[in-house]
Order: C-alpha cells, then structure tokens, then sequence
C-alpha cells in the first residue's frame, strides 16, 4: 500500500491573514491546496490520498476538494491535523491504521499543502527511495552561503557550502518505521522536530537524499503567491 498525506494544517499568519491558511489562497483557478491534491492524484500510484487540516476547516476541506478536484472526490479523504508537524504526522498514521490494510511494506509519502509545484518526477523517485531504504528527503543543493549564530547577533560559524542541502518535501518512509521512530520520541525531542526526518536522524537512522527541483518551493510569505502566479503565466486575484 502507498498513503500520500498532504499536509494542511499551517496557518496563514506569515501570509498576513491569521484567518486563513494559506494552503486556501487562490492561486489561478483554484486554491493552493486543489493543485497539490490534483498531483498526487494524478500521480496514479497511491491507494490512499489522505488530507490533513485544521478541525475547524474540515468541511470547508471537504467543499473545496468536491468542487475544485470533483474527479477525485471520492478518493481524497479529510482528517484533522494535530498541534504541531510531528502530531499532524501520527494522525495521519493513526488514521491509515484505523482505515487501511497495513502492509509491511506500506508506503507514506508526506508533503506540504502549499508546495503545489511538486513534479511527478519527485514523487515517483520518493516513492522509489523509500522502498528500496526505508526513509528518504526531497533536498536541494544549498546555493546561498549559510551563517550560523547561536545569539542571534555574531557569526558563530560559516559551514561548508559542498555539504548543505536545502530540504524541501515529500518525506516518504516505510509506514511502520515512521510510526516506531515517531512513537519512541521524548516530548524534549518533540520540541526539536521541524520534520520527520530529523526524528530519523535522532535515532541515527539512515535517510536517503531524493534530488528536488528549485520550482518545488513553499509558499509562506505573499511575495511567494506572486511568484506562483507567475509560474502558472496567470494575473493575481
């Protein structure tokens, strides 16, 4: 079995609307997240397309899905999210394992609502990596230089450039090592987490690099959604 859980549970607070996730902005025809759902769906290898959001935007989620990806409407479910990434990823498990027949071999690729460039190409390569190792990350190479300061006002370390990668996503594992690694965490440990990797890396647990792309990039601050538009080759709402 192979699960994509789309990840939707941020908010819209850096985009300057506390109101409204910007996974619900419109970009073009239709929201940010209709476009991330419309590629794994259209990816054709998943048994399960699993949207995660916020409680109070469940229905909203459901409309959305039925009027902008009615082709797929009956093949997407909604679940609601947790507080943080880490709680929103166990969810996700909980709900494959309440709702699927679970597989040693089971696949979860996870992955940002609002990146909605993502390639088939990305996808099929996660999902390879995680079959054949277990757990892998979508990353870039690092094109900036990348300074290190533990106050906040002095450079405490410049580290080689040749070694850095961006991580972008999917995050895809082998489901049942997910759910141990997650579930062995400490809630200091927790606290540390920015993704599912990390928690791998915490437990000295390989994970292997899938090559990303520049274009697969989030959308988190406004100037972001002009950027979106213009790759789409459509004007703004």
């Amino acid at each position: 079995m192979i699960v994509a859980a789309i990840l939707a549970g941020g908010s819209g607070v850096r985009m300057g609307n506390p109101d409204k996730p910007k996974q619900y902005y419109q970009l073009g025809t239709k929201p940010v997240l209709a476009h991330t759902i419309d590629k794994f769906c259209a990816h054709g290898q998943f048994d399960v397309v699993l949207v995660l959001c916020p409680e109070t935007w469940l229905q909203q989620t459901r409309d959305l899905i039925e009027r902008y990806c009615p082709e797929y409407s009956n093949g997407v479910h909604v679940a609601a999210g947790g507080q943080s990434r880490t709680d929103t990823v166990l969810k996700a498990i909980e709900w494959v394992d309440i709702h699927c027949e679970v597989e040693d071999d089971s696949i979860i690729v996870t992955h940002d609502a609002v990146r909605p460039f993502v390639s088939l190409r990305i996808i099929s390569d996660n999902i390879e990596a995680a079959e054949r190792f277990g757990a892998c990350d979508t990353v870039i190479p690092a094109t900036d230089t990348i300074v290190a300061s533990e106050n906040a006002a002095t450079i405490s370390e410049i580290p080689d450039r040749r070694n850095l990668y961006q991580g972008q996503t999917p995050q895809s594992f082998k489901l049942a090592k997910l759910k141990e690694v997650l579930l062995s965490l400490s809630d200091a440990e927790k606290e540390i987490l920015t993704d599912a990797c990390k928690a791998f890396v915490l437990r000295g647990e390989p994970v292997e690099l899938v090559k990303g792309d520049i274009a697969n990039f989030k959308i988190t601050y406004p100037h972001d959604m002009r950027v979106a538009h213009a790759m789409l080759g459509v004007d703004e709402c």
